[in-house]
C-alpha cells in the first residue's frame, strides 16, 4: 500500500464507522474489498498496513445505525482479514470474530432478516475458511445448522452462496491423496493446512445428514429443498476424492433411488446432474449404473426425453446407455415423420405413451426441439450405437421441415393428429434448420443435397416464414454449398427459383429479410471464391445463379433506408468483386458508379453502420487489387487510388472512432506498399520496436508518396485524437514510420538530413493546430535545456502555420512516451485505489454540507 492511501484510510475508516449513507456511489465498498483482496493476495498484511480497520469493524458492528450494506461490508472484510492464520490470531485475540460472526447478536438486533447481511455473513465466512483454525472456530460455534438452512433461502442469490459454502467446506478441507485433489478453490495445501480430523469428520458427518434428510420431499412444498440438495450432491460428486466421494454415496444411495422411482418432473435434470457426476467420478459403480438405467426407461415421455439428451451431452463413452439414449430421442422424429428411424420393427415400449404425450401442442413443440437439437450429435455416434443410417436423421429432419410448412401430409399411422402441431411452428422451424444446418459433416449427407436445397428453397419462398427462419434458411443454404463439390443436381427450375426468391426477398418490406438477402449473397459470393480456390472446375455461383449479376440488387441496396441495410450491401459488394481485384479484370461500367455512390455515404451518411462499411470496402479492394498489367487494369487502379485518397481525407475527420480506425488501417496498407522492401521496415503496427538496418535508406521519393497520399496527415490526425484507440493505432504507426525514414541510429543521419525537405501541410486549425503546439513546447524544452533562444527549426510551421518537415515532427513529438500514457488507458488515474478513497471522503465532506454539490470520478 502506497504512503498517500496508508494516510488518507484512517479518514475513510471514520466514514464508514458513522451510518455509511454518505458514500458516492452504490459500488465504492465493494472497490475497497477489491483493493484490500488485491493486497492480500500480493502477500501483503492489511492489519499491518491498515491497524485501523480492526477499530473500524468493532465500531460498525455495535452501531445500530449502521447501514446494512456498510455491516456486510465489515463481514466480509473480517472474513479476509482472518483469512490467514497470523491474522486470524491476532484478530481472535481482540474478540472481534465473536462479535462479527454472532448470529444471535444480528437476530435479536432484528437485522438477520436484511438479505445484505446473510450474504455478508455466508460471503465473510468462506473468505476466512482458508486454514484449520478457522475450520475450528467455524465447528466450535455451531454455524453448520445455520449455513444448512440458508441453503433454502429465499433468496436464490443467498441459497446459491450457502450452496457453494457447504462445497467449499467439504472440498477444500478433504484429506488430500499423493496426487493431489482439486477443490472448489484449487490451492495447493502444505501439511500445515490438514485440519483437525475431529472437526471434519462432524462436518462430514452433518453435512452427510442433511443430505440424506433433505434430498426426497416429504411434501410438495419441499420439492425447492430437494432441487438445492440436488445441486450441491452434484457439485460435491464432481470434485470429491475417493474417501469423501464413497461416503456421500453410501449416505445418499437410498434417496437417490426414491427420487428415481417417485419420477418428480421437477427434479429430472438435477437428478441426472447428479447421477452423470457420480458415473463421471466413481466409474463403473453398479448402484450408479442401475440409477442410470432407471432414468432412461421412466414413464414420463418428456422427462424420458430430457434425460436421455442430458445423458448425451454429457459425452460418457457408455455403449448400452448412449444406445438406449439415441432411441429414446430419435422415437418422436420418428413418429412424427413416418420414417423408419428404430429399425424395421420398431416396437419401442415407449411409443405408444409418446404418441399421447404427442398430441398435446405445447408438450410436442417442446420433445421435437430437444431431438432436433441433439440431431447432429446423434449422427456421428459409432455405428453399431445407432439403429439406423445417419442419412436417415437428414431425411427424417427434411420431413419435419416439410410438415412444418404444411407441404407433407403425414403418412404413418396416428401421425396426422400429432403433425398438426408443428404446422406453422416457428420455434420447430427454426430447430430444424439449425439441426439440417448442423448436420453437413454427417455421414452419407450429401446423398440428400438435392432435396436439401429444394426444401430451402422452399422456405425461402413461402410468405409465411418469418425473417428469422429466412435467416437460418439462408445460413443452412450456404453451409450446405460450402460443402457441394458437384452441382450437378442443380436443375434449371430450381436455379430460376433460387434467382426469383432473391430478388423478390431484397426488396421485401421487412428490413430484417432484406439485411439476411443481402448479407446471403454476400457470403456466397465467399462461398464460391473458396470452392473455386479449391477446384477450378466447379463455379458455384454459375450453378446456383445462372450467371445472374448479384451486383445491381446490392447497388440498389445501398440506397435502402435501413442503416443495416445499406452496411450490409457494402460488405456484400465488396465480397461480390473481390475476385475481380485479384484477378486484375477490366474495370466495369458500374464500378465507378458505385464508388461514387460509397464515397457519397461515407460524406453524408448519418448512421455509422454503413460509413464503417465502406471504409472497409477499400480496405477490401487495396488488400486484393493485383499491380497494374494492362490499361484496362491500369484504368482501374488509377480509380482505386484517386478513391483511396478521399477516403483518408473523410475518414480521418469522422466522427465515429471505429470510422477514423478503420482509416489507420487503410493508411497502414499504403505503408506496407511503400516501404515493404526496406530492411528497416517491420510490417505489423502493432510490433513498434522496430530494428532498423543501420545503413539503410529510403528514397526521398518513397516518402513523398505518403506524404503525397494523405497517409502522414491521417496519422497526425489521429495522434492527438480524442478517442484512444485511434490515438493509440496512429502513435504505433507513426514510431514505425520514424523508425524506417528517419531512424536514431548514428549511420542513418546522412539519410535523415537527404530526407528533411520532405514536408506534410498541416491546417491552420484543429489537429494541425494541435500538431504545431506540442511541437513548440518540445522544441522550447530543448531551447531551455541548451541555453538557446532562437527557435529556427520549425519557422515554417510557427510562422507560416502550413507545413512541418517529416523527419522534424517524427522525432519531436515525443511518440514513446505518448505511446506510454496511451497504453496505460485512464484506469491508472481514475480507477485507482487512491481515487477511491479522495471520492469517498469528499462525499462525505459535502454530505455534512447540503448545499454543495460533489462530483466523482465515472469509472
Amino acid at each position: 500500500m502506497d504512503r498517500e492511501c496508508a494516510l488518507l484510510l484512517p479518514g475513510v475508516c471514520a466514514v464508514l464507522a458513522g451510518s455509511g449513507s454518505s458514500l458516492p456511489d452504490d459500488t465504492s465498498l465493494e472497490k475497497l474489498l477489491d483493493w484490500f483482496t488485491g493486497i492480500t493476495e500480493a502477500g501483503g498484511s492489511l492489519l499491518e498496513a491498515c491497524p485501523c480497520l480492526l477499530k473500524l469493524i468493532s465500531t460498525v458492528v455495535h452501531n445500530a445505525a449502521s447501514d446494512p450494506g456498510v455491516l456486510s461490508f465489515a463481514l466480509r472484510l473480517t472474513g479476509l482479514l482472518a483469512a490467514t492464520e497470523e491474522s486470524f490470531k491476532t484478530i481472535q485475540e481482540h474478540s472481534v470474530l465473536n462479535e462479527v460472526f454472532n448470529l444471535q447478536h444480528w437476530q435479536e438486533a432484528g437485522l438477520w432478516e436484511d438479505p445484505c447481511l446473510r450474504i455478508g455473513w455466508i460471503q465473510g465466512l468462506r473468505s476466512m475458511l482458508q486454514h484449520p483454525n478457522a475450520l475450528s472456530f467455524f465447528v466450535q460455534s455451531e454455524f453448520i445448522d445455520p449455513l444448512l438452512q440458508l441453503q433454502t433461502d429465499t433468496s436464490l442469490f443467498i441459497a446459491a452462496a450457502a450452496n457453494q459454502m457447504l462445497a467449499h467446506i467439504l472440498l477444500f478441507f478433504q484429506p488430500v491423496p499423493p496426487a493431489g485433489c482439486k477443490g472448489v478453490d484449487k490451492k495447493e495445501k502444505g501439511d500445515g493446512m490438514t485440519p483437525s480430523s475431529a472437526d471434519y469428520t462432524a462436518v462430514v458427518k452433518s453435512i452427510s445428514g442433511y443430505l440424506q434428510e433433505s434430498l426426497v420431499p416429504k411434501e410438495s412444498k419441499n420439492v425447492r429443498q430437494s432441487l438445492q440438495t440436488l445441486k450441491l450432491l452434484a457439485l460435491l460428486l464432481a470434485q470429491a476424492g475417493p474417501p469423501l466421494r464413497d461416503k456421500l454415496l453410501q449416505t445418499v444411495g437410498d434417496s437417490l433411488e426414491e427420487l428415481v422411482t417417485a419420477g418428480s418432473s421437477e427434479l429430472t435434470l438435477p437428478l441426472m446432474d447428479v447421477i452423470l457426476s457420480a458415473c463421471s467420478s466413481s466409474g463403473t459403480d453398479e448402484r450408479i449404473t442401475r440409477l442410470l438405467s432407471s432414468m432412461l426407461n421412466i414413464n414420463k415421455p418428456a422427462d424420458l426425453i430430457h434425460a436421455a439428451a442430458a445423458f448425451l451431452r454429457r459425452g460418457h463413452h457408455d455403449t448400452v446407455h448412449t444406445a438406449r439414449a439415441v432411441r429414446i430421442l430419435l422415437l418422436p422424429l420418428d413418429i412424427m415423420t413416418g420414417q423408419t428411424l428404430l429399425g424395421t420393427i420398431s416396437t419401442d415400449e415407449h411409443q405408444f405413451s409418446v404418441v399421447e404425450q404427442l398430441k398435446s401442442k405445447s408438450s410436442c413443440i417442446s420433445m421435437i426441439c430437444v431431438c432436433l437439437s441433439n440431431t447432429p450429435q446423434i449422427t456421428l455416434t459409432p455405428p453399431d450405437v445407432l439403429p439406423c443410417l445417419p442419412v436417415s436423421i437428414v431425411t427424417a429432419v427434411l420431413s419435419l421441415l416439410k410438415i412444418c410448412s404444411g407441404n407433407s401430409p403425414s403418412s404413418s399411422t396416428g401421425c396426422s393428429e400429432v403433425s398438426r402441431n408443428v404446422i406453422g411452428s416457428g420455434k420447430v422451424q427454426k430447430c430444424a434448420l439449425e439441426a439440417l444446418t448442423s448436420l453437413t459433416s454427417s455421414p452419407g449427407a450429401k446423398e440428400r443435397i438435392s432435396e436439401v436445397f429444394t426444401v430451402l428453397i422452399q422456405y425461402l419462398e413461402n410468405p409465411d416464414s418469418d425473417p428469422t427462419v429466412l435467416h437460418k434458411s439462408y445460413q443452412a443454404l450456404l453451409k450446405w454449398t460450402s460443402v457441394c463439390t458437384d452441382f450437378s443436381f442443380i436443375t434449371d427450375q430450381l436455379r430460376h427459383d433460387l434467382v426469383e426468391v432473391v430478388k423478390k426477398r431484397v426488396c421485401d418490406m421487412r428490413w430484417e429479410v432484406k439485411d439476411s438477402t443481402v448479407e446471403f449473397l454476400g457470403h456466397l459470393a465467399g462461398v464460391c471464391d473458396s470452392i473455386k480456390a479449391a477446384a477450378e472446375e466447379c463455379d458455384a455461383s454459375e450453378a446456383l445463379l445462372g450467371g445472374c449479376s448479384t451486383t445491381p440488387l446490392l447497388r440498389e441496396a445501398l440506397q435502402d433506408s435501413e442503416s443495416y441495410v445499406r452496411a450490409s450491401a457494402i460488405s456484400a459488394l465488396a465480397k461480390t468483386l473481390t475476385h475481380r481485384w485479384q484477378q486484375g479484370a477490366t474495370l466495369t461500367e458500374e464500378e465507378p458508379e458505385i464508388v461514387s455512390r460509397l464515397l457519397e455515404i461515407l460524406s453524408q451518411d448519418s448512421e455509422g453502420f454503413p460509413r464503417r462499411a465502406v471504409v472497409q470496402y477499400f480496405i477490401s479492394w487495396y488488400s486484393s487489387h493485383s499491380p497494374p498489367s494492362s490499361s484496362s487494369s491500369s484504368s482501374s487502379s488509377s480509380l482505386l487510388m484517386q478513391s483511396v485518397r478521399s477516403v483518408l481525407s473523410q475518414g480521418r475527420a469522422d466522427l465515429d472512432w471505429e470510422v477514423k480506425v478503420h482509416t489507420l488501417v487503410l493508411a497502414e496498407l499504403l505503408l506496407d506498399e511503400a516501404f515493404s522492401g526496406h530492411p528497416g521496415y517491420k510490417k505489423g503496427s502493432d510490433s513498434h520496436h522496430a530494428s532498423p538496418h543501420a545503413y539503410s535508406v529510403v528514397s526521398e521519393s518513397d516518402l513523398a508518396v505518403v506524404v503525397e497520399q494523405g497517409v502522414v496527415s491521417v496519422l497526425l490526425s489521429g495522434l492527438v485524437d480524442c478517442d484512444r484507440p485511434v490515438a493509440l493505432k496512429a502513435c504505433r504507426l507513426l514510431i514505425t514510420l520514424r523508425e524506417t525514414v528517419c531512424p536514431l541510429s548514428l549511420g542513418a543521419l546522412d539519410a535523415s538530413a537527404a530526407m528533411a525537405t520532405v514536408s506534410c501541410e498541416l491546417p491552420g486549425c484543429g489537429w494541425g493546430r494541435e500538431i504545431i503546439k506540442i511541437l513548440k513546447m518540445k522544441k522550447s524544452d530543448q531551447a531551455k535545456e541548451e541555453d538557446i533562444a532562437d527557435q529556427r527549426g520549425l519557422n515554417g510551421a510557427e510562422e507560416g502555420g502550413d507545413s512541418v518537415s517529416v523527419c522534424e515532427a517524427l522525432r519531436s513529438l515525443g511518440l514513446d512516451e505518448r505511446m506510454e500514457v496511451l497504453t496505460q488507458s485512464s484506469d491508472h488515474i481514475h480507477n485507482s485505489p487512491l481515487s477511491l478513497l479522495q471520492d469517498i471522503l469528499t462525499a462525505s465532506a459535502t454530505h455534512t454540507k447540503p448545499g454543495e454539490e460533489v462530483i466523482v470520478d465515472c469509472y
